[in-house]
């Protein structure tokens, strides 16, 4: 239990000496609590022919399970960390998300599995908030862009190392072999964060529980409805009253949170341009990753005919391109602006995004995975400014709302790319056995749709940026 306090200066200085020690072990768990995300859409085949026998509702909500609680929690979990002192937060969140694993792991029903992934993604979205809010206050001023930039790394590193693990196990394990390695995972990060995490004053703040409990509200309805519309079609009454629903909760919040004096999320702190253009352009950003990691194990293994382990590595290049933008991201901008990189990192996107829109069938490996490779380089440019924008736009002790914010854009983003996708697919999303070329068809309207979304969006971001 923390029970020291010491001011944030002197804190700053004394854990200063450790500021590097803590950037990787930050990213790392960032990076891993990412990956778990990413590497459950391999195991669904594997799953859906286990003795478990869930039905088809109940493959979603076994994938989706993890994403809601992920997404419904992230900003109270971060509001939760400025009140009771990070550290703790961060190892009750790991400790969550590895039990949550290993309880998945040994689950004989579907109820109990579900449950596995609930807990393992609320424990994802304490720690993770903590992982950027940390970061913010150990590292030096001067060195917050590039610590932002290699966090942001992790986080598209670990969505992409996922696949390639889950690739991995899956070729010669059981599902039940993917959560016990990141239940594994998480123990051990949770070992190493009880000795090397440094502690962090806290924040004696009220906790807004009725704010909490209606923004997750908001959330829950607005990713059901994201999920069923692939189903029940995006007309149909239950879609259209979970968006209807999802917006007038959100209204109330924000009538409740204009009430008090310490919501859990300020909607005034959205005039400021920096926190709107990073809200806005994260969530963007992500959804448009997200729809490439959903089709391309797909694509591979229809129309290169690899197997899951093959797989996984083949898109493992797209790391090396998105590490490089982040990392070059810091000196671009003291060179040319925020602005002039945003607009760049959303333009590498867009076209990369678009060009997925002429890979066919016959489309060779070495074209193709240039495509993703461009999309996520724009990506590492833009989002270290943009997640950066959002932490520096407010106060430094709501350091863990602004990661809880940052992380519910991506979360959200991810959702929603997902849904797309997986609406222009069709029936080839759920995994049918489609044809290459029925599936390549699917992609070209798709991927022209979300490109031209993104960029219309983009607009806006690089305005609001300073």
């Amino acid at each position: 239990m923390e029970t020291k306090q010491l001011p944030a200066t002197e804190q700053a200085a004394a854990d200063r000496p450790n500021a590097r020690a803590t950037v990787i072990l930050m990213s790392l768990c960032a990076g891993t609590l990412q990956a778990m995300a990413a590497a459950m859409n391999l195991a669904v085949p594997s799953i859906a022919q286990s003795g478990l026998h869930p039905s088809p509702t109940a493959l979603v909500w076994i994938v989706d399970a993890y994403l809601i609680a992920f997404a419904c929690l992230l900003i109270p979990g971060g509001a939760l960390a400025d009140r009771l002192g990070r550290k703790g937060v961060l190892l009750a969140g790991l400790g969550l998300f590895a039990g949550g694993g290993l309880l998945a792991a040994a689950a004989g029903n579907v109820p109990l599995l579900i449950a596995g992934r609930l807990v393992a993604g609320a424990g994802a979205a304490l720690a993770l908030p903590v992982t950027l809010g940390l970061l913010m206050l150990v590292v030096p001023q001067a060195g917050r862009p590039a610590a932002v930039a290699t966090w942001t790394a992790s986080l598209a590193v670990g969505g992409i190392l996922g696949n390639v693990v889950g690739g991995v196990v899956l070729q010669f394990l059981p599902w039940q072999g993917l959560f016990l390695v990141f239940g594994t995972a998480g123990a051990l990060l949770l070992g190493v964060s009880a000795l090397r995490a440094p502690r962090t004053p806290r924040r004696a703040v009220p906790l807004d529980v009725p704010g909490s409990v209606l923004l997750a509200a908001a959330i829950v309805a607005l990713i059901h409805g994201l999920i069923e519309g692939r189903e029940r079609g995006w007309t149909s009454a239950w879609v259209l009253g979970s968006f209807a629903a999802a917006g007038l909760i959100a209204l109330v919040y924000v009538r409740v949170a204009l009430r008090r004096s310490q919501p859990l999320l300020d909607p005034r702190v959205f005039a400021l341009r920096p926190v709107r253009a990073g809200t806005i352009g994260v969530t963007v950003a992500f959804a448009g990753a997200f729809a490439m990691f959903y089709v391309n194990a797909q694509y591979l293994t229809l129309a290169h005919g690899y197997s899951l382990a093959p797989a996984g590595f083949a898109i493992a290049p797209i790391a090396v391109a998105m590490t490089l933008a982040s990392r070059s991201s810091t000196g671009l901008v003291k060179r040319w602006g925020a602005k002039r990189v945003v607009a760049l990192g959303f333009a590498g996107m867009v076209v990369g995004l678009g060009a997925f829109s002429f890979v066919g069938a016959g489309t060779p490996y070495a074209l193709y995975i240039l495509c993703p490779a461009l999309a996520l380089a724009g990506m590492g440019l833009a989002l270290p400014s943009l997640s950066g924008g959002i932490m520096t736009g407010l106060p430094a002790d709501r350091a863990g709302m602004g990661s809880g914010l940052n992380g519910a854009a991506r979360e959200v983003g991810s959702a929603v790319g997902v849904a797309a996708m997986g609406t222009a697919l069709g029936a080839n999303a759920a995994g049918t056995g489609a044809s290459a070329a029925a599936l390549s068809a699917a992609m070209d309207s798709g991927f022209r749709v979300i490109a031209v979304a993104v960029a219309l969006a983009a607009v806006l971001v690089v305005r609001w940026t300073d």
